[in-house]
């Protein structure tokens, strides 16, 4: 029998002997940093808001509501992502991957992986690889969220608005310059004035596809949670279905029930933007930062590679294995594989982590048959 079988025999699991420490004067500490990150943002957002809408001149006061939400979205986000930063696991890769970023050598070696990284996080090939179905979905609900963020929030801080020329011709400013003129009847104009509609839509046609795999799909219905799964995209489907209501009354209603619906849909919207921090679209938020995991990863594939201590086979760069092992002594959990005095450390003889995923699931069995017939018999 092999030593990672019999060491699993006297270890059926990796062992966890370290508990967590609990340090509440670190943790007040961190808190109180991580709050203080996201005042510090929310007075950034505030300062350029005055800025770019010239001292609050062009601010519209009827949309505060929606500021105020955006203020605190900003800063709930700052703080909660701060506070996933100052995580030893995602600390630790954070700035391993910022070092690696702006080392010369990577730079040089790995030019164009950047770039493929930054386009892959937005065609987001990773879900396109699990199937089409759910990459036209997803696709849909970021671009039509991404896209209607990115003109709704300068629209609303007062960073965008329009003026007649003498001319007859519609002037676009942004941040208080002015930009270039159309006609608001070309094709330039409608295109400006409807952009949102075009993101609604688009966002309308993802959410649809999720509702139809939420409510469809076996594997999904088993698992998913009401208030963080559905939730959300119903709180999306009513800010698309508002948002295009207003338009249709304005264009077809002359306007009668517009007071009613905007009042509607800032309410959902406002909903949406407070709890952005707390739920499922978070991940939007940390996405972006799995961009350098790739450049990890890629350059420390011409690094030591680790071996597996069961087969021999390579199976991830060392430095990969050698950071998990500090970051999981960091938050006090121990996968060594031996039961002795010695202080648990990432240089030990077996960890957990020196087995490569086919070893592990072999002894995982041959823990499981040693637990069932510890004589040997091998009779289940």
């Amino acid at each position: 029998m092999s030593q990672a079988a019999a060491q699993q025999q006297r270890l059926p699991e990796p062992a966890h002997s370290r508990t967590t420490v609990t340090r509440p004067r670190v943790q007040l500490g961190l808190r109180t940093r991580c709050i203080l990150y996201g005042v510090l943002a929310a007075a950034v957002l505030t300062g350029l808001i005055a800025l770019g809408s010239r001292g609050f001149h062009w601010f519209d006061a009827a949309l505060i509501g929606y500021v105020v939400a955006t203020i605190f979205a900003v800063a709930a986000v700052t703080y909660k992502y701060s506070f996933w930063l100052a995580r030893p696991p995602t600390g630790r890769y954070w700035r391993r991957s910022w070092r690696l970023f702006f080392s010369y050598e990577n730079f040089r070696r790995y030019t164009a992986l950047i770039p493929l990284a930054i386009l892959d996080l937005f065609s987001q090939q990773f879900i396109r690889r699990r199937g089409l179905y759910r990459w036209i979905m997803h696709q849909c609900i970021f671009w039509g969220v991404l896209l209607s963020c990115c003109i709704t929030f300068p629209l609303t801080f007062g960073w965008i608005r329009m003026t007649l020329t003498p001319a007859g011709e519609h002037l676009l400013w942004f941040f208080g310059f002015p930009l270039f003129a159309f006609r608001p009847e070309s094709v330039l104009g409608f295109l400006i004035y409807h952009a949102l509609d075009i993101t609604a839509l688009l966002l309308l046609v993802g959410l649809v596809l999720a509702f139809h795999r939420r409510f469809h799909d076996l594997a999904l219905i088993s698992i998913q949670r009401f208030g963080f799964d559905i939730v959300p995209l119903a709180l999306l489907l009513a800010i698309v279905v508002s948002g295009l209501a207003l338009t249709a009354d304005s264009a077809w209603l002359g306007g009668a029930y517009y007071w009613y619906l905007s009042l509607a849909h800032e309410v959902f919207v406002v909903l949406w933007l407070i709890s952005l921090p707390f739920g499922k679209f978070f991940h939007l938020i940390e996405r972006p930062a799995t961009v350098g995991i790739e450049l990890y990863w890629k350059t420390g594939e011409r690094t030591a590679m680790q071996r597996c201590a069961r087969c021999g086979e390579e199976f991830a760069p060392a430095r990969f294995i050698e950071d998990l092992k500090k970051t999981l002594l960091e938050v006090g959990e121990d996968y060594t594989l031996r039961h002795d005095s010695s202080p648990p450390g990432p240089e030990q003889a077996l960890w957990w982590q020196d087995l490569c995923p086919a070893c592990k699931r072999v002894a995982r069995g041959q823990a499981t048959l040693a637990a069932l017939d510890p004589e040997g018999n091998r009779f289940l």
